[in-house]
């Protein structure tokens, strides 16, 4: 019978090392652009949605207020992003890309390709864990674990 505490058998470890090994990864292509893995991750979802609220981009990254803002601010300060009051909700937050937010976005644009490449997988191998990946994700969400 299986060791139901062996490191091998556990479903969490291959999930935190391999995040671990993606972020490190990822982080020389991101340094090249000022960013942090994290800031990129914001960045990413102004450049799907420029101009939505605070709440919304913490909802999309699974981020709370206390984590999110610190990212918020240090994007502010790089000229990347403005916050703004909504008007139609002062006690809501609107986050906007700048001129030079919007610019990052075509030096960023190689990113993925790149990784693609240093990891050496094909793109259909990373469709499916990508699937996979989400499929965890809202299981998990679902369970309640965020």
């Amino acid at each position: 019978m299986a060791d139901s505490l062996a490191l091998e058998n556990q479903i969490c470890f291959p999930v935190y090392a391999s995040s671990r090994l993606m972020t490190a990864l990822y982080q020389p292509l991101l340094t090249e652009i000022g960013l942090t893995y994290p800031r990129y991750l914001v960045m990413l979802v102004l450049w799907e949605a420029d101009g939505i609220a605070l709440k919304e981009i913490g909802r999309r990254l699974l981020l709370d207020s206390g984590t999110l803002t610190p990212l918020l601010r240090a994007l502010e300060k790089q000229g990347l992003l403005k916050r703004r009051k909504d008007p139609d909700d002062e006690r809501s937050l609107i986050v906007l890309l700048t001129a030079k937010g919007r610019a990052l976005r075509e030096k960023a644009a190689c990113i993925p390709e790149q990784l693609l490449k240093k990891t050496g997988a094909s793109p259909s191998d990373v469709v499916r864990l990508k699937k996979e990946l989400d499929r965890l994700l809202f299981t998990l969400q679902e369970a309640g674990s965020v």
